[in-house]
């Protein structure tokens, strides 16, 4: 079984695998449009993390995971709490193109989605607002900043052919506002 993830599953996917590989699936725009009230955010402030939205000209680039044997129930049960249960996403079936050359063949890989119709769905937003709400926003994995930056270092190393405009754009207004909260009260003062 392959796993395909294109947010916090590139760096910490929290299961066995045999081997990974990146690479992309067609038909679909990364979207900081889910809300996280666990892993990124909580209740009072939720995070922004990554869902995929249908998009037939675009391509989202990410990791698949290859799990055998033993591997195949615990990473699935292990998914099914983080994503589906926590996290609101479904699954479906989709086909990962690996970036090396000698893969002939897409493979069938399992994504989490999530949809619109889930509670924690948020929708669209300016990616000032986006960034807003991501450096406010901290859960249990951690700051909802180090999700976003993660992100986009992994698409800046591993996919630098790759543009993801919603996410670079996040990113640099995050940047932006970020000088504004390191002002001490002594800086205030010189002003």
């Amino acid at each position: 079984v392959w796993i395909f993830g294109y947010g916090s599953l590139v760096w910490r996917p929290g299961f066995e695998f045999t081997s990974r590989k990146v690479g992309f699936i067609r038909g679909y725009s990364r979207r900081f449009w889910q809300g996280d009230t666990f892993h990124r955010g909580s209740k009072r402030m939720p995070g922004r993390v990554v869902t995929l939205l249908e998009d037939c000209g675009a391509c989202t680039w990410g990791v698949a995971y290859e799990v055998r044997g033993e591997q195949i129930p615990a990473s699935l049960q292990y998914l099914n709490m983080r994503e589906a249960v926590l996290g609101g996403y479904d699954t479906k079936l989709v086909k990962f193109h690996p970036q090396d050359t000698d893969a002939e063949e897409p493979i069938l890989a399992l994504v989490y989605i999530a949809t619109p119709q889930n509670p924690s769905y948020l929708g669209p937003a300016s990616e000032e607002d986006i960034a807003a709400q991501i450096v406010v926003s901290s859960g249990c994995a951690g700051h909802n900043i180090e999700y976003l930056l993660r992100l986009a270092d992994f698409m800046r190393y591993f996919c630098p052919q790759a543009e993801d405009k919603h996410l670079f754009s996040i990113e640099e207004a995050l940047i932006s506002i970020l000088p504004c909260l390191y002002c001490t009260e002594e800086s205030l003062e010189e002003t």
